[in-house]
């Protein structure tokens, strides 16, 4: 994940939430690349919106959304899984091409707005 991209996809983010959130953009081992904290948004954010970009860079899945899906009738499975893990909507992998080079993670707002926040800010990035 290229700094210029993750800071986009922050950006975009930021100018784009409807309330407070966090926003974490992580390298493809899900490390942290750019991350910031709203005004207004609560503290546990930060790491839900870390843990959800972790799970969408280190899962084979694209999204939490379709990791859960993937998982949800199979708790057996889910107890296998990394335990930074989360199922929560708003973690978004970012590819370039066919390549996964991170991923995005948006908390403070219902599950589906903060999904939809990444994934418009994913797509928003591509050219950069």
């Amino acid at each position: 994940m290229r700094l210029a991209r993750a800071r986009a996809i922050l950006d975009d983010v930021v100018e784009n939430a409807t309330g407070p959130v966090s926003v974490f953009v992580a390298d493809v081992h899900g490390e942290l690349v750019a991350a910031a904290t709203m005004d207004g948004a609560a503290p546990d954010t930060r790491l839900n919106a870390q843990r959800k970009a972790y799970t969408a860079a280190r899962s084979d899945a694209r999204s939490t959304r379709e990791l859960a899906e993937k998982v949800r009738d199979d708790p057996v499975e889910r107890a296998s899984f990394d335990p930074f893990f989360t199922f929560f909507l708003g973690g978004v992998a970012v590819f370039e091409g066919d390549r996964r080079v991170g991923a995005g993670g948006v908390s403070g707002l219902p599950g589906e707005e903060d999904e939809r926040l990444a994934l418009a800010a994913i797509e928003r990035s591509a050219d950069r």
